[in-house]
């Protein structure tokens, strides 16, 4: 399981209550799991936990692709952009979360951008139609991706009623995220999701 949070140090007191392990699985219409989803979890009241933003996030430009195709980061984080190509890019978003260009910039050159606000942030290039890739801000310590058997697992969430969240670029939803609210006992949840098939040119190795 990767836990995209391993890079975040968590700020704030350690809850009150008991901590147990709860497990999220997200599978298709199919039945097939889905790997790389997005899982948060926001705990009732006082248990709610922000991230601190910490660590080194990078998206490269590189075969005219942007690499990694999903980054996860906490708000507050800044996010550099080299570009490793022999031509020149030009990177931009019109996402509420955050809107930004970072006009032509040539091979070894970067650029840095810093994310302030939640929510899914689109990337394109103004040069390189085809290239796609999203950045996903997170205003909760609790957030994690899943692994390729569909699973996604928080070994220290608070036992209190909870909100959960999935999203995934693909995901046929408004928003592309679906959202449940669950009760302090439930250790065990499942969201089957319909997807869209991505675009011809989007990366998978993500």
């Amino acid at each position: 399981m990767r836990n995209i949070l391993c890079a975040l140090a968590l700020a704030g007191a350690v809850s009150p209550l008991v901590a147990a392990p709860l497990n999220v699985r997200v599978v298709d219409a199919s039945g097939r799991p889905v790997r790389d989803a997005v899982v948060t979890l926001y705990p009732a009241g006082a248990a709610a936990r922000a991230p601190r933003a910490a660590g080194r996030f990078v998206v490269a430009q590189q075969n005219l692709q942007f690499r990694p195709f999903l980054t996860v980061v906490p708000v507050g984080a800044d996010v550099s952009f080299p570009n490793l190509d022999p031509t020149k890019h030009h990177v931009y978003s019109f996402s509420a979360a955050k809107r930004f260009e970072l006009k032509l910039f040539a091979k070894d050159q970067s650029r840095t951008v810093h994310f302030d606000k939640p929510g899914v942030v689109a990337l394109g290039c103004n040069i390189h139609d085809q290239m796609s890739a999203f950045i996903f801000v997170t205003d909760t310590a609790w957030t994690a991706r899943t692994n390729a058997q569909g699973m996604a697992s928080f070994g220290d969430a608070p036992n209190a009623a909870a909100r959960i969240a999935v999203w995934h670029p693909y995901l046929r939803a408004p928003g592309g995220q679906l959202q449940q609210a669950i009760a302090a006992t439930q250790r065990n949840l499942s969201f089957q999701v319909r997807l869209r098939p991505p675009p011809a040119m989007a990366m998978t190795d993500y």
